[in-house]
């Protein structure tokens, strides 16, 4: 794939259509997901010992949901989404810090006595 190609599809995959998809209505209530949408990527070229000219590169996008803003009676409200898997890590990690301070407070009460 030429560089020139690959800056096309890149520009493509990464848009505002990516961050906020097409309201969605039904009874009377419109609802517009949102998203976070990072990526990144790189491009080169370089010559062989034979003199022979070669291009690549590549990219990566990735993305998830932040929430949906819900049209109803006129009203706006923000609904966040909940990432269940990160509000759970985050929880892992509390509790680990937690117990690794009880721990060390715990030994250097030993230590005094």
């Amino acid at each position: 794939m030429k560089i020139e190609e690959l800056v096309e599809k890149a520009r493509d995959v990464i848009t505002v259509r990516r961050v906020y998809s097409e309201p969605y209505e039904q009874n009377g209530t419109t609802v517009i997901t949102a998203a976070v949408i990072g990526g990144g990527g790189g491009v080169g070229t370089g010559r062989g010992e034979k003199g022979k000219e070669g291009e690549g590169g590549g990219f990566g996008v990735s993305g998830r949901p932040v929430g949906a803003y819900v049209i109803s009676g006129g009203q706006v409200s923000w609904r966040p989404a909940v990432d269940v898997n990160r509000a759970l890590t985050g929880l892992a990690v509390v509790a680990i810090a937690f117990l690794v301070t009880r721990v060390q407070i715990a030994r250097a009460k030993a230590d005094h006595r």
